[in-house]
């Protein structure tokens, strides 16, 4: 491939992108996961507007608190908090420092496989397939750190296998230190790790201890007590969180476990993180491997290290990832791609001319089966939460001061109501709002309740705590509360 017609299709890649995701950057929250998009962007609002310290990102549940809340390292949410200071609040600055970041992530594989396989044409073809993978292309313009995190991780591992060609010092101080990064950002990503720890492990035992394998590995992995301390500092505050445990802490049969595995594989798998119209490249770049014998390059068992690492961490999560969870599969994708961009490659190359022309047309078809199961992810009339929090969002921020502390319910989230009334307080779900609790929190301070309840009303009790009807808006209305103490 001429590096005319790679330059042509990288252009293409972002052109394609941009014009299939233009719809949604105007959009608000919706869709699957909206939840932990909800907490991210309340994480990114709250620097902008309460205190710009890394250390203490925030979210809005949280009473009388100070909400407080620390998960992974928030940088990305951090980041885009600056843009905000310097562009005002609006999600579509997030939006763009999303896509701009998926962006980077395309570029990172392109370059890991080109350090990986020193030709154009199955980087490209990489680079291409991934752009196009329905999971990725969802959440490339949705505000997650898991974008933020695979893109830094991936451009950990490029430069460090592009180290590996060069060896200059700078190339493997940035894979340590985006490495680093993409850990702190997401723990999960700890796993990419494997490949430097288990280069020097073999040049150690092959040429024994010196100071310049010493002084290497300490440039790569040194950086990685920068996530260790973070995530020793927070997790201990992580109670009830089941990604801590994992599989160790089990309550699913072995037959749910199983349906797990069954669907990530046959159903997530292909659909969601390669495309259906990927699934032969994928497949083929198995056949491929054991008919080039590739486990002979001496690279091999640095990715086949990070392939089992990766399917230890699946199965350690498997509980906690489910059916629904694909972003928590986001460290797969450098594996998945390499054997799409190999098998296509050599497809591409082959002597049948059927398979040139199939792998051509499978490769144009990638946008249009894309397109086809990611385009009702904006559907403002199926938006994975109640509607009316969509449709009235500026009617029920305004309806009660912009500082009031609120009761908000039902939210099983616990984050996706108090972003859309853009309000501070606490939540309760499954109608489970006793009215000893209703009138403890009017105590400690709230003001309002918002609820598209229909257990709680006048008629069933609350009489003594809930006030008059302050607005009705679709299924939620809004309560003034009775001895409040604000």
């Amino acid at each position: 491939m001429s590096k005319t017609l790679r330059n042509i299709i990288l252009t293409a890649i972002v052109v394609i992108s941009f014009g299939m995701h233009y719809r949604g950057f105007s959009k608000d929250l919706m869709s699957i996961h909206v939840w932990r998009q909800a907490l991210t962007q309340t994480n990114i609002i709250n620097f902008y507007e309460e205190d710009m310290n890394i250390l203490n990102p925030r979210r809005n549940e949280r009473g009388t608190a100070d909400g407080i809340y620390r998960l992974e390292f928030p940088l990305m949410q951090w980041l885009v908090a600056c843009l905000y200071k310097g562009f005002g609040n609006h999600l579509v600055i997030t939006r763009i420092f999303m896509f701009i970041t998926g962006l980077f992530s395309i570029l990172g594989l392109y370059k890991l496989l080109l350090a990986l396989f020193h030709d154009i044409t199955p980087a490209v073809i990489g680079a291409w397939a991934f752009n196009f993978s329905p999971s990725f292309f969802y959440y490339t313009i949705n505000p997650l750190p898991d974008n933020f995190a695979l893109c830094t991780g991936i451009w950990g591992l490029a430069l460090f296998f592009t180290w590996l060609n060069n060896k200059k010092g700078t190339t493997l101080l940035f894979s340590g230190i985006f490495l680093s990064i993409g850990t702190l950002c997401k723990l999960p990503f700890i796993i990419y790790y494997t490949v430097p720890f288990i280069y020097f492990i073999r040049m150690l035992l092959k040429n024994g201890i010196s100071k310049k394998i010493f002084f290497q590995a300490f440039t790569v992995c040194g950086f990685i007590m920068l996530p260790l301390a973070w995530y020793s500092w927070v997790i201990p505050a992580w109670s009830g969180n089941p990604t801590v445990m994992g599989m160790a802490d089990n309550q699913s049969s072995a037959g749910k476990i199983f349906d797990y595995l069954q669907h990530n594989l046959i159903s997530n798998l292909p659909e969601l993180l390669l495309n259906y119209g990927s699934l032969l490249f994928f497949l083929a770049g198995f056949y491929f491997l054991k008919k080039y014998r590739a486990f002979k390059d001496s690279r091999f068992p640095l990715i086949f290290a990070l392939s089992i690492m990766a399917l230890a961490y699946y199965f350690f999560e498997i509980n906690t990832i489910g059916k629904v969870h694909d972003y928590y599969l986001f460290p797969f994708y450098p594996l998945l791609f390499m054997l799409v961009a190999y098998g296509a490659y050599h497809l591409y190359y082959s002597k049948i001319r059927f398979l040139r022309i199939l792998t051509i047309a499978l490769l144009l078809l990638l946008p249009v089966t894309c397109h086809l199961r990611m385009q009702k992810r904006w559907d403002p009339d199926s938006p994975g939460l109640n509607k009316d929090l969509l449709r009235y969002k500026t009617e029920l921020q305004n309806a009660v001061p912009r500082n009031a502390l609120v009761v908000v319910g039902n939210d099983p989230t616990h984050a996706v109501f108090l972003y859309y009334i853009n309000k501070k307080g606490w939540s309760f779900q499954d109608d489970s709002l006793p009215v000893t609790r209703l009138e403890q929190l009017a105590a400690a301070g709230a003001q309002y309740l918002y609820t598209d309840s229909e257990k709680i009303d006048f008629n069933s009790g609350y009489d003594c705590c809930i006030g008059k009807l302050v607005a009705e808006k679709g299924s939620i209305r809004v309560f003034s509360l009775r001895n409040s103490n604000p």
